[in-house]
């Protein structure tokens, strides 16, 4: 199989153009052999709603050898004229030819300004698999470069006939690494942990791809980001490109099943940790091995780790701390000890998933930059949010999406609350979404939480953390093909489909308001809230009262 990128179109049924276009994908998917990459644009976060990847051109297929097919799909019904072919659009006309050939050139000047590309093949193809052309010899292109409706089936041969594998070049990633700037591809780590899907997203103008425009000396750039902004998009790209600069990264996260995840779908090189393994892997260095089934086991881990010296083997020339709104002042310098005199250094925070109440820490003389567009969640989760947050708290809802209202389903007991996640369960699995789709997030820490001990829940079995490690430090999990968390160990991830459980508080104060806002946020499309009668009341009133 091909390689697609990016990768999640598949997760959400579109229409119209972007339904034929998803069509091609899943075919050059299926038939294209491994050697060849597919860049595309027809994703579910493409916010300006324009599908093309590149201008006006629909797919680039890039071959083993960095060799690059440039294909122009036209879906519906062309006009065959004196001038070519021309397509019409609401109050215009394009010709084709001359679209493809202002592509192709244009191509080909960017890639000619690049010092380190050197000279490429590029073709271009129209595939229009809904008209077939009268007269290919005056349609303004070469014969053998339209694929139309009574050739569609030989797309694929056509493909690898122009487009032979090839053998992997010098130039082969400089080629790949091209098309991820001009699209502003970064992988999204908001996917369930665990599942081996790397879901990437494009975020118009996002943080992974302006913040990173910025030039200051020293470098020390401080993110006040809400959730979905791209913060750790933004982590993840300039750990690549540290990387690919010959230099060490260091990423360190709050939370473990994050940095696990980032792991995942970083390159190799480096080091990705969450901030206990950090000491963990610096206590180890030095030949002690921490025995974690003792009590304080933890405590004396960083007692440990902060007095020893920090060799040439653990200095790194950027250094990015993500969640940092749940780091002690303590912890943050330990980790900025890490980073070598001129490194780069990246604190990424949001205040409103602060839920374990630290003080906001002081950087004098560092750069802040704020942002406010949450990419991820529903419209319909942001309105909610906004008539729970205070006033001066400013979010920007910037989700393509505009699903249906949030869901609530009320309970008294506890018979009532697990009857209640049973039916949130149904719900999601009646609108399609599988088990690997869906979360299950407690509002609940795992202490308290009535779901967390649970191993099954009707014919459902929860795969939940058990509060154990094993002798190397990695968590136990039960087995089970459901995912349930804890909203705290959830954070910085997400989930098509969340049922946010377990919701109980008796007043609607600033730490009720964050874990609601922590645990809302998780959810790409669809949101249900299994809520405490008097709770639900109470939100529902705050909800009704807003403007």
């Amino acid at each position: 199989m091909a390689q697609i990128i990016p990768d999640g179109w598949r997760e959400v049924a579109v229409t119209g153009a972007a339904r034929r276009e998803v069509d091609t994908l899943s075919r050059l998917a299926r038939a294209l052999p491994a050697a060849y990459t597919v860049y595309h644009a027809v994703h579910w976060t493409n916010i300006e709603h324009n599908y093309a990847v590149f201008g006006e051109i629909d797919f680039v297929v890039v071959n083993r050898a960095g060799d690059i097919l440039l294909i122009e799909q036209k879906s519906g019904f062309l006009d065959e004229t004196a001038e070519g072919l021309v397509m019409h659009y609401p109050g215009k006309v394009r010709n084709v030819p001359v679209q493809m050939s202002r592509m192709v050139s244009l191509l080909r000047g960017k890639l000619a300004a690049r010092p380190d590309v050197p000279s490429v093949h590029i073709d271009a193809l129209l595939y229009c698999p809904d008209y077939r052309v009268r007269n290919p010899h005056t349609a303004g292109l070469n014969p053998e470069r339209i694929v139309d409706a009574g050739r569609r089936d030989q797309l694929i041969g056509i493909i690898q006939a122009i487009l032979p594998e090839g053998e992997e070049t010098p130039t082969t990633q400089k080629i790949h690494r091209f098309f991820r700037d001009v699209i502003q591809l970064d992988s999204d780590v908001s996917a369930l942990m665990g599942y081996a899907r790397d879901l990437v997203t494009r975020i118009s103008g996002g943080l992974a791809h302006w913040a990173r425009q910025l030039e200051f000396t020293p470098f020390r750039l401080r993110v006040i980001g809400t959730a979905g902004s791209g913060k750790t998009q933004l982590a993840l790209a300039e750990y690549r490109d540290t990387l690919e600069a010959g230099k060490r990264p260091l990423y360190v996260s709050y939370n473990r099943p994050l940095a696990d995840h980032f792991a995942r779908i970083a390159p190799a090189g480096g080091l990705i940790c969450n901030f206990h393994q950090l000491c963990d892997r610096r206590v180890r260095a030095a030949g002690d091995v921490p025995d974690f089934a003792v009590p304080g086991a933890f405590d004396r881990l960083l007692q440990r780790a902060f007095e020893l010296p920090i060799g040439e083997d653990f200095l790194f020339d950027v250094v990015i701390i993500d969640e940092g709104q749940d780091f002690s002042a303590e912890w943050r310098d330990f980790v900025f000890r890490h980073a070598r005199p001129d490194a780069r250094l990246f604190w990424l925070e949001d205040p409103l998933q602060n839920l374990y109440g630290r003080e906001p820490l002081p950087f004098p003389g560092w750069v802040s930059l704020h942002a406010r567009s949450n990419y991820r969640s529903p419209r319909a989760v942001i309105r909610m949010l906004e008539a729970l947050l205070p006033s001066d708290v400013r979010i920007e809802a910037a989700s393509p999406f505009t699903m249906g209202e949030v869901e609530f389903i009320t309970y008294g007991d506890t018979a009532g609350l697990l009857q209640g996640v049973k039916e949130a369960i149904r719900r999601c699995y009646s609108e399609g979404y599988k088990r690997h789709d869906v979360a299950i997030v407690s509002y609940h820490g795992r202490e308290h939480s009535q779901l967390m001990g649970l191993n099954r829940l009707g014919t459902h079995t929860l795969k939940h953390f058990t509060g154990q490690y094993d002798l190397f430090g990695q968590p136990v999990f039960s087995e089970g093909e459901l995912l349930l968390e804890s909203v705290y160990r959830f954070k910085g991830q997400a989930a098509p489909a969340i049922i946010f459980a377990e919701i109980d508080f008796e007043t609607l104060d600033g730490q009720t308001v964050r874990k609601l806002f922590v645990g809302a946020t998780r959810a790409m499309l669809k949101l249900v809230l299994v809520i405490h009668e008097w709770s639900a009341q109470l939100l529902r009133e705050r909800l009704g009262a807003a403007p």
